[in-house]
Formats: C-alpha cells, structure tokens, sequence
C-alpha cells in the first residue's frame, strides 16, 4: 500500500476534519439558502413517491388485465403514465434549477474565501508555499467539490424511493421483502470499509494535480528566463515527469476505487437470482399475485441500483470532502504576523526603533540578533552591505510581512504590532527592487495604492519628474498597456511608475529596495529627482545600490552578517576607511564622476 499511498507530501498547514466537521462547515455555506433548500426538498420526495408509486401502478394495471380488464383499463394506463410524465419532467426542473444555483452560490462563496484567505495571508506564507498550489486549492478544489455537492441530491433521491419501495414490499410481503434486504448489511460493510481508503487516495490525487498546476505556473512565470538560456527542453521535461506521476497516481486512485464495482455486481447478481427464484415460487402456489411478483422483480434494480450508486457516490464523495478539507485548510492557516492590539489605526511620523530584535527565517537561519537601531522622524536612511547581510529583512519587518520572535519595534513610541494591519500598510510606501506592475495601463497602475485618484492626478504626479519627459517615450503617455508584470516597459520605467505609485500615495513611511540593475543616465537622473521628492519631510529607509542614493541620505547604515559595524553619512565613512570605503571602491566608485572622468582622460 505504500507504492500506492506515498511520495506526495502535505503542505505543513494541512489539516485533517473529521466528517461531521466537515459536514458541518459546508452546512454553515448552504444555510442562507434555506427557502431554495426546501423548495428543493419538497421537490425531491415529491420525485420519490412518484417514482416509488409508479411500478406499483404498473403491477395493479397487470392484476387488471390479467383478471379479465378490457382496453379501457389500458388506455387509462397509458393516459395515467403520460400525466407522470409530465410531472416528473416539470418537478426535475424544479430540483435541478434550485439545487445547480443553490451549489453554484456555495462554490461561490466558498471560492471567495479561500481567494481572501490567500490574499491576506502574509509573505512568509509564500516563501515556504508553492503558490500554483495554493491555486489549485482556489479553483481545481473548489470545482471537485461542487461536482461532489451535484451528486447528493441524486443518492438522495434514490435513497428515498428505496425507502417508499420498502414501505409498499413490506405491505404487499413481508418475507420477500426481508429477502430484498438480506445482502444489504454486507454491502453497507463494504462501503464503510472503503470511506478511508477513498479518503486517502483522493487526497493523493488532489496533491497530484495541485503539484502539476505548480510546476505550469512556474514554467510559464518563468518562460522569458528558459528561452534566454534556451531550456525550454528542460522545463518541458520536469513538467511530463510532474505529469506522468500525477497520471501513475490518479491511475491506481481509480483503480483502486472501481474495485468495488465488481464485487457489488456480483452479490446484486446473488441478490437477482434468489428473488427470481422465491418469487417466482411465491406467484406459482398462490401467495402473491402476477402482479405483486412483477414488482418484486421490477424493482430489484430500483432497490439494488441506489445501493450500488452509494459506494460510487461515496467514492466520490470522500473526493467532494477531500477537496473542501484542503479549502479548508487554506481558509483556516493560521496567520505568521500578529497584532497583539489595534490601538487605532493613524501612523503618526515619529522615531523608528528597533530594540533587542530577534529574527529568523527558520531554525537554522538567524538573520538579527539583538538588533538595536533608532532612525530618526523624517530622516533617510540608506542601508549598505554584501548580500545576507540582513538589509531586505529589516524592511520587510517595518513592512510587517514577517513576524519577528524577540524584542519589540516602536514607531513614535508605540508597538508596531498595536496598529491595525491594514491600516498600517497603507500608510507604508513601498517600492521593491523588481517592481511588478499589473497588466493595464500605465495609470492604472500608478492610482493602484489610491483608487480614486483622476487622470489629472496622476498626470500632475508624473510631470513632477522631469516635467513629464520620461511620459514621452510612451506611445499612449499615461494610457499606455504595460503588458503581463508590465512587460512592455524597461525596468527603468518599471521603476519611474513603481516612484510615481508612491508619490500619489503620499505615505508616511517610505521604504525602497533599490534596483541593482543599470539604467540609462537619463532614466537614473529621473529616478533620483522621484526620490528626492519623495524622501524630503517623510522617513525613509533605502536599500541603496546607487551612488547618487547613498550620497543624498542623511544616514548611512552600515550592515554585515546582521549587525551595524558602521554608520554614518557619506564623507566620515570614507575617510575612517573601513568596510564602506571598501565597499565603496567595490561597488560604487565605477558610478562617480571623478571614476567616469579618469576612465575618459585614460
């Protein structure tokens, strides 16, 4: 069994629901629709005793003819089967109408939630979750259990015909009725046996899927980079490897399912053979009529067909329940970065300070350790250092998408885990080092932070750069498409739009990862004009890797392996010649102007 079960790891905030839980969630969704529930209902027993009285109709319409009943009896049964019919047909469109949109709004709803749960869950969440499978939960998930919720109201329609059957067997005979239920204990047996083993490869098969919608987004994410290096083989390959093994998975998943069929078919089989037989000796002395044995006959298969259906239908439920326990679990992963108060929600311009702060990634990665620092209100910091030093770390803590373990941040005097999340971050400007934009146009990305903001805005904005001049290579100035991740620009641009967003926002904080990668002396003047206009009157903290931005801060952060080792502005760190100096003929002296000078005289 273990070929079969293992290979497919769960996420870490998988969680197993029993199925009254389960059960009991989902009833929290269809509640609010309890008038389209009953109209359902009602539509539905009306179906089954319809269904149930019909071959009863035909056995009394055979008594009939066969006691000497002329044409009329036939023509009247044949009227009578018509009319059913036509009610049969109109109750069917009740139910499915009703139970479709009642399902329809459920998935709806529960498709909603896991989106939010995902949206608002923080950084550090996706740092350590593939995202494609954090998808398939959203969609792929959210679907199998809305086809799963189509399936129950016909077991229960079903159900409840072989209930009405029963009633009307034991009424006519009572002994080939029990003969009807003898293989009914032992098929039950056999589908409760099931239930976990159903469980369990449809929570494969789901983890399966989830890891080839994975490795699809990653690929096609990532497409730009496989053609430069030319290893679209390659990513092809991973993906029919991913594929083949979600297919050798769902293979043994129906497998394994379909091998109830047979031995069900047999013992209904059984079930077959002996009521043809007792109820063929039944009708022959005497005990029951023609007719009475024809619906005994008939209705083996309207009794046994549910039975049957419900192992199929249990299959595929224990499917429908898998699905929405992995929903759930997104929905209900618990949060990495906590408030422990909401004092109000008004960031006020103060001093940030960092105080015996402690901070990791996991385990065996310490990134701060009993980190102190204090920036002063409206001051601009820009933070320096080798890669790991622990610069991003500092701002995406301000930023609060990581949860720090030890000590506390104050931002004019207060905790910053007591303002209101959301609040907090939309008073935080943010530009990170590759700026994403969404596809659309240039000004509605930059209106993003505000949503109200006109066109007028946004172009009084953009002209406060240069006078707008960087909006000339545009075709459409501020109406132009960026592309998919804003493709259709330079990374400059990406940046100029990214500084404009900000602008707008006009936040109380501003925090920057500074792009590594050059730009045109034209566009690098442009972006430091963006900046400056930016970091005068507001606090800043910039992850510097341009001259010019480390030259214009008021404080420069000095950092290694998580630790200030210098600080100070640009002129004392040179000429106290320690590791600024040093990474400051390492980095940035080719960007000065007396370098550039030199380089022209040679």
């Amino acid at each position: 069994m273990t070929s079969i079960f293992g290979g497919l790891a769960t996420d870490s905030y998988d969680r197993h629901y029993s199925d009254s839980d389960l059960v009991r969630r989902i009833w929290a969704y269809v509640q609010p629709y309890k008038v389209r529930l009953a109209t359902v209902v009602i539509s539905l027993i009306l179906l089954s005793l319809i269904s149930a009285a019909f071959p009863v109709l035909i056995a009394q319409g055979v008594d009939h003819i066969a006691a000497g009943g002329g044409q009329t009896v036939l023509i009247s049964l044949i009227a009578i089967i018509m009319t059913i019919g036509v009610v049969v047909w109109v109750l069917n469109y009740i139910r499915f109408r009703g139970f479709n949109t009642l399902i329809g709004d459920v998935v709806l709803e529960m498709r909603s939630n896991a989106f939010e749960a995902a949206v608002f869950h923080d950084l550090a969440f996706y740092d350590e979750h593939n995202s494609g499978k954090i998808i398939s939960r959203v969609t792929s998930d959210t679907h199998e259990f809305g086809q799963t919720m189509r399936l129950v109201g016909d077991i229960l329609n079903q159900m409840a015909v072989v209930l009405v059957l029963l009633f009307v067997l034991f009424r006519i005979e009572w002994r080939l009725a029990c003969l009807q239920l003898i293989l009914s204990p032992l098929l039950f047996y056999l589908v409760k046996g099931w239930r976990k083993i159903a469980r369990k490869v449809t929570r494969q098969g789901a983890r399966a899927m989830a890891n080839v919608n994975s490795a699809i987004q990653e690929a096609i994410t990532g497409i730009s980079v496989a053609k430069n290096f030319r290893q679209e083989g390659a990513i092809y390959g991973e993906f029919s490897a991913i594929n083949a093994e979600s297919y050798r998975i769902n293979f043994r998943r129906g497998l394994v399912l379909s091998t109830v069929f047979p031995v069900l078919h047999g013992l209904v089989g059984i079930g077959v053979a002996l009521m043809l037989y007792a109820g063929g000796r039944a009708a022959g002395i005497g005990l029951i009529s023609a007719g009475a044995w024809y619906l005994f006959v008939s209705t083996v298969d309207r009794f046994w067909f549910p039975i049957m259906q419900l192992a199929a239908f249990w299959s595929q439920f224990q499917g429908g329940l898998a699905a929405a326990e992995r929903v759930f679990a997104l929905i209900d992963a618990e949060p990495m970065v906590f408030q422990t108060a909401d004092a109000g929600s008004n960031l006020m311009p103060g001093d940030i300070t960092f105080e015996k702060v402690d901070f990791h990634y996991n385990k065996n990665e310490q990134v701060l350790n009993d980190f102190n620092l204090q920036i002063l209100a409206g001051q601009s910091v820009a933070l320096v250092g080798h890669t790991g030093a622990g610069k991003s770390s500092l701002v995406k803590l301000l930023a609060r998408f990581y949860e720090f373990q030890s000590g506390t941040i104050y931002i004019g005097g207060r905790d910053v885990r007591t303002f209101d999340l959301q609040e907090y971050r939309r008073q935080i400007g943010i530009v990170s080092q590759s700026p994403f934009l969404f596809s659309g146009s240039l000004a509605d990305n930059i209106r993003y932070a505000c949503p109200g903001a006109t066109d007028i805005d946004i172009l009084e904005v953009a002209h406060s750069i240069g006078d707008g001049e960087w909006l000339h290579a545009l075709p459409e100035g501020i109406q132009t498409d960026v592309g998919e991740r804003g493709s259709r620009l330079s990374l400059g641009q990406r940046q100029l739009v990214a500084l404009n967003r900000v602008l707008l926002q006009d936040p109380v904080l501003f925090l920057l990862d500074e792009a590594t990668a050059s730009v045109d002396p034209f566009t690098e003047s442009q972006i430091q004009e963006a900046l400056d206009l930016i970091v005068k009157n507001r606090t800043s903290i910039l992850i510097a890797h341009r001259l010019s931005t480390v030259r214009s801060a008021d404080l420069i952060i000095v950092m290694r392996q998580g630790e200030i080792i210098e600080r100070g502005n640009h002129m004392e760190l040179m000429k106290s010649s320690g590791h600024y100096a040093d990474l400051y003929d390492t980095y940035f002296r080719h960007q000065s102007l007396e370098y550039i000078e030199s380089i022209g005289k040679g």
